[in-house]
């Protein structure tokens, strides 16, 4: 069955970075587009980051362009965000979504924490 399993999260300071990744399997990979989201106490989700199935369209929150940098390698089926400057601001559970056969699947998420 379709399944994301995010990694990477932790605890870092101001300036900090992070580098998550979104590992799928259960589905052709490279054929979906993969759109990290986040999601902090209290808050609604937020669209993060999205790419394409090949990599060449990338979209961002105006609060991460910058900062923020979505990659993939098909090859591994796993989309990457790579996440600099951190701010305390983005504290949040990230996840990651794919929609295969007209329904959505999320990963379980993975907690980024900074800390000022």
């Amino acid at each position: 069955q379709v399944q994301l399993v995010e990694s990477g999260g932790g605890s870092v300071h101001l300036g900090g970075s992070l580098r998550l990744s979104c590992a799928g399997s259960g589905f052709s990979f490279d054929r979906y587009m993969i759109i990290w989201y986040r999601q902090a106490p209290g808050k609604e989700r937020e669209l993060v980051a999205g790419i394409s199935s090949d990599g060449g369209n990338k979209n961002y929150a105006d609060s991460v362009k910058g900062r923020f940098t979505i990659s993939r390698d098909n090859a591994k089926n796993t989309v990457y965000l790579q996440m600099n400057a951190l701010k305390p601001e983005d504290t949040a559970l990230y996840f990651c979504r794919v929609n295969v056969g007209w329904r959505d699947y999320w990963g379980q998420g993975t907690q980024v924490t900074v800390s000022s």
